[in-house]
């Protein structure tokens, strides 16, 4: 297993990814690659889109964000979203893998706590952070815009 960063070439496999649920069959469109392309593009340098890669195909993506903010003595978070494990690796390891190295990740740029979000309805994947040590601290909420 190896982690990296992602590149412009592993797009097709990301955006499978994302598609591969309920939810994300409904908001993810894998024709539109273009729309994902730019939007790779205007990824900035505090951004990282990363793939864990089996040998030597995508099964697992992330991105995690690191926000400075002002609270807390200026502290930096990571923000951790997207996070998707091929369904047929699921329960194998690979995800707390994944989620050990993106942890180290933000260590590395200075934060000093992570932050992710995880759709209501994705009782598992609440189930796997809380293993990882993840708590339930705070009530999230979306407006569309």
């Amino acid at each position: 297993m190896r982690f990296r960063p992602a590149v412009a070439a592993d797009l097709p496999a990301i955006v499978a990814l994302l598609a591969d649920d309920a939810l994300g069959a409904g908001r993810e469109s894998p024709q539109a690659l273009a729309d994902y392309q730019r939007a790779f593009e205007n990824l900035d340098a505090n951004t990282l889109l990363a793939v864990a890669e089996i040998e030597g195909a995508v099964r697992a993506t992330l991105q995690m964000t690191v926000i400075q903010g002002l609270s807390n003595r200026g502290a930096k978070f990571a923000l951790i979203q997207a996070v998707r494990v091929d369904s047929g690796l699921r329960g194998q390891g690979v995800g707390a893998a994944f989620m050990a190295w993106a942890l180290d990740q933000a260590r590395a740029r200075g934060c000093s706590k992570a932050e992710l979000f995880t759709h209501e309805s994705r009782k598992d994947a609440q189930r796997f952070y809380a293993r990882l040590g993840f708590v339930d601290s705070h009530a999230g909420m979306q407006l569309r815009l």
